[in-house]
């Protein structure tokens, strides 16, 4: 049996089609060409059939893998060289990581910084921290309104009191995002 006529496997198929994809990037092939070709690659059994897509080609006798043609043979060398390649690809990745947070967190300083220098300028601007002191003397009206006026002032009183803390909290919350 000729050795053609054996069966060949799916790297021999991914070899031809990386030859029919560089003939196409060439101008050899035109879209619909390489498409009928690529089927045809995908549907070969044999060597034989692959030689047949690639036969009106230059090189084609180079291109197609066949059995007489020892696959190359990679040694622990490449592999070493590969490993460390990758290494240096991951490494390299990690560090623009690393800068790129490191960027951001000078950003956001310099912002913050920018920010307390407009707010030093204008110190009625101060950051207020707890609860609005209007809170305190609603908070006082309503024990009084309960104490002197009855539960009816009460109740308005508490219902106006918990809008403002429900507010404040509100505001405190959106105006920190910001």
């Amino acid at each position: 049996m000729d050795s053609h006529d054996l069966r060949i496997g799916d790297a021999e198929r991914e070899q031809t089609m990386a030859v029919l994809r560089e003939h196409f990037a060439q101008g050899r092939l035109t879209h619909e060409e390489l498409d009928e070709r690529l089927d045809q690659t995908l549907a070969s059994k044999t060597a034989r059939d692959l030689a047949k897509v690639t036969a009106d080609l230059p090189g084609a006798h180079q291109q197609v893998p066949g059995y007489r043609d020892p696959l190359p043979q990679y040694g622990m060398g490449d592999w070493k060289d590969a490993m460390a390649a990758h290494r240096h690809q991951v490494q390299s990745m990690h560090q623009a990581q690393r800068d790129m947070r490191h960027s951001m967190h000078q950003a956001h300083r310099e912002m913050r910084r920018q920010w307390r220098e407009q707010r030093g300028n204008q110190p009625w601007r101060h950051h207020h921290r707890g609860p609005h002191p209007f809170l305190g003397v609603l908070f006082v009206f309503m024990v009084l309104g309960l104490i002197f006026g009855g539960f009816g002032i009460f109740k308005v009183l508490l219902v106006v009191w918990l809008g403002a803390m429900l507010f404040g909290l509100v505001h405190r919350r959106f105006h920190h995002r910001r």
